[in-house]
């Protein structure tokens, strides 16, 4: 099934995020997480791709199965350091042999263990490359690309990044899925440039709930810029102990997508990290 359709409804759309795991007890959690956010009808679920493809049979394997033992429909992440085209070739011939109609297309990361990774020898050197060889082929397949509220953590200059953004979309992407944010001003600035820009898709918003401290360390290591409002840390700050904290963190997200849905966003996308109780909450509080 497309997703266009439903994100250019006038319902806002519900869809979750997982990614592949590394072993057996991680799978069977995983799908645990999947049946139970599958009751909550979601317009579609996404799978990550590792770092310079270091996942690429497991997040295939998670999608084939999703689709096997749900209805939902299933976006695979791909991205493009460190691929030849005659892979990229090989793995939307696979995905097209899946029946899989969307693919959300990033530039990704080097693998950790290659810090010197050199990018000027690769076929794709920029997400907007992998856009146009993904519509280029012969299987048609929706095209969704990562849209930055807080900014590209690599372009300072945020005109000369709404021009490699424009790029990106006159490739042929059909949506825009946003990675994470907790102050609702970023998206909603951020939608309105894409507006000025002529960047006129259907844009889902990224939202993850903090449900520990650890956590939010961890994301602010991994997301560098990441902008942590003043409410947000002082709902987290006052949390007695571990569970007042996921109640906290997770009532904040409620919030936001509340907020985001009265301002006419095209769909929520939340971050589940492959379990289900935060997610669930959220969805269900929207769903009332």
């Amino acid at each position: 099934m497309e997703i266009l359709s439903l994100l250019n409804a006038q319902r806002p759309t519900l869809s979750f995020e997982f990614f592949p795991p590394k072993d057996q007890a991680g799978a069977d959690e995983l799908f645990k997480t999947v049946h139970e956010l599958g009751e909550l009808n979601p317009a579609f679920v996404s799978v990550t791709y590792g770092a310079g493809g270091t996942t690429r049979a497991r997040t295939r394997s998670v999608v084939q199965r999703i689709l096997r033992e749900t209805s939902v429909p299933t976006v695979p992440h791909l991205t493009c350091i460190g691929h030849s085209k005659q892979e990229m070739t090989e793995i939307l011939d696979q995905y097209a042999s899946d029946q899989v109609s969307t693919i959300l297309a990033l530039r990704g990361d080097p693998p950790r263990d290659q810090p010197n990774y050199d990018r000027s020898q690769d076929d794709f050197q920029y997400a907007a490359d992998l856009v146009r060889f993904i519509k280029a082929h012969p299987h048609h397949f929706e095209v969704g690309v990562a849209g930055f509220p807080e900014g590209h953590p690599d372009t300072q200059n945020r005109l000369q990044e709404m021009d490699f953004f424009k790029e990106k979309i006159d490739a042929g992407a059909d949506y825009i899925c946003t990675q994470l944010f907790f102050d609702n001003h970023d998206f909603l600035d951020y939608r309105d440039r894409c507006d000025l820009a002529g960047i006129h898709l259907p844009i889902v918003a990224g939202i993850m709930p903090i449900t520990s401290i650890a956590s939010m360390k961890r994301m602010a290591q991994l997301a560098a810029g990441s902008n942590f409002p003043a409410p947000l840390l002082k709902a987290l700050g006052s949390a007695k102990d571990q569970e007042s904290m996921r109640q906290a963190g997770t009532h904040y997200a409620i919030e936001q997508c509340q907020e985001l849905i009265k301002h006419q966003v095209a769909g929520l996308h939340l971050y589940t990290l492959n379990k289900s109780s935060a997610t669930r909450a959220i969805a269900e509080s929207l769903i009332e």
